[in-house]
């Protein structure tokens, strides 16, 4: 599932539907595609977002501090597949969206 946000104010934005979730769970709001975030509603949400990515930030950084890097350059090392990009990294867009949308004053819509 592909989840697409769009506002008057900036570029419609897709996502993957497991990424689009854990945004929306972030930034407040219930997961539930189709959803709108009212333009009075933004400025919180925004805020809320950006809350919860410095929280996971800070996590991950904990969990990281204890492993050695000898042996997590090894583990990567041994697949062939690139990481995953961070949902800190996917987020840029979603917050340029959002406040591309609270400075115009505009809503958010979001369906698939």
């Amino acid at each position: 599932m592909l989840v697409t946000f769009k506002t008057s104010a900036y570029s419609d934005i897709t996502f993957f539907g497991d990424a689009a979730v854990s945004l929306l769970k972030l930034m407040g709001q219930s997961g539930n595609v189709p959803g709108a975030l009212l333009a009075a509603d933004i400025p919180e949400a925004l805020q809320t977002l950006h809350e919860g990515l410095a929280k996971m930030s800070s996590a991950e950084s904990e969990s990281n501090s204890g492993s050695s890097a000898a042996s997590s350059e090894s583990s990567l090392d041994d697949s062939d597949s690139t990481p995953p990009v961070a949902l800190q990294t996917r987020a840029g867009p979603l917050v340029s969206l959002l406040q591309a949308a609270a400075d115009a004053n505009e809503s958010v819509l979001w369906d698939n």
